[in-house]
């Protein structure tokens, strides 16, 4: 997957502009609640992201600790690669008319390692809990969408990142 990952929008393209529309959309709406809640999931942790739907005990220990570390690592792992490859700024380094109301990461946006977790979490969550898949991926949506919502990451970043778990 990681070698045939296609790359992000191309600048001046129809999806990078309206990656761009709805970042501003979002910017012009959203409330200070909703940031908070964004910027609380800043750490893409399993408790972070998931832990309200958790069918485990919040916070994790032993086993379950350790497996959704390891999720979250083998992750990050395939999202550092596709990064490095495709070296895309995030939102504000290119439109400095957004403004984030979350903490600015340092690294960079495509695929947004973010949606990659949340989403690995929740389908891991699903595959345990059938009857619950629906809630589970909503929750690892909602976490994913906190990133387009606080201007840290491109709606086509989220995409990418959900293929990616996928």
């Amino acid at each position: 997957v990681v070698q045939s990952f296609p790359p992000p929008p191309a600048a001046g393209s129809a999806e990078f502009n309206a990656d761009f529309a709805t970042l501003h959309a979002w910017q012009a709406r959203r409330t200070e609640d909703q940031c908070a809640a964004a910027q609380s999931q800043s750490i893409p942790s399993y408790e972070n992201m998931l832990g309200a739907v958790s069918p485990f005990p919040v916070p994790l220990k032993g086993e379950p600790k350790a497996f959704f570390a390891a999720v979250g690592g083998d992750a990050g792992a395939a999202v550092f690669v596709l990064k490095s490859r495709f070296n895309r700024p995030r939102p504000p380094l290119t439109d400095p008319t957004l403004r984030p109301c979350i903490t600015l990461p340092k690294g960079k946006a495509y695929p947004s390692g973010h949606a990659t977790a949340a989403r690995l979490y929740a389908l891991v969550l699903a595959e345990l809990v059938p009857s619950r898949r629906t809630e589970f991926l909503a929750a690892g949506d909602r976490a994913a969408l906190y990133r387009v919502l606080g201007g840290v990451h491109h709606p086509s970043d989220i995409e990418a990142g959900k293929h990616l778990a996928d």
